[in-house]
């Protein structure tokens, strides 16, 4: 089967509470990540970051400056993860940038995980996997 016929996730969009600061955690986390294009709707301002064949699309709240949303309890995104080549470097940057690590015991054989919150309220996992073979990387019964 040719993989140019596999689905795939283009991007995903948040509404955050401040672009800027999503920016700033992403371009930390990944320094491989641009942002494609900036933008000003009526009501608030937008922009795409990422790579040139995956992004995640950010726009601002409107109006609103307090999340009212419980992680993991109500509907919405809980977190978003993003495959790297280097999960102990995403880590370092991280941390030395300030932002807060979620603590979830993330210990597996076939890849290593790590979890943080950026300043808008949104967790992000970030993943190496430490195989090709699919059936190590997907494995769920450890």
């Amino acid at each position: 089967m040719s993989t140019d016929h596999v689905p795939y996730v283009e991007h995903a969009n948040l509404t955050v509470s401040n672009i800027d600061h999503s920016i700033a955690f992403l371009q930390t986390a990944l320094p491989g990540f641009s942002v494609r294009h900036r933008g000003q709707s009526e009501l608030y301002r937008w922009c795409h970051i990422g790579t040139e064949h995956t992004y995640l699309a950010l726009q601002d709240v409107v109006n609103r400056d307090k999340i009212d949303r419980a992680p993991y309890l109500d509907s919405g995104i809980n977190h978003i993860g993003l495959v790297t080549q280097d999960v102990d470097s995403v880590r370092q940057r991280l941390l030395a940038g300030g932002y807060q690590e979620n603590d979830i015991e993330t210990t597996h054989p076939w890849r290593k995980r790590c979890y943080f919150w950026d300043p808008n309220g949104i967790e992000w996992e970030f993943v190496e996997y430490l195989s090709d073979d699919p059936a190590q990387r997907n494995d769920y019964h450890l």
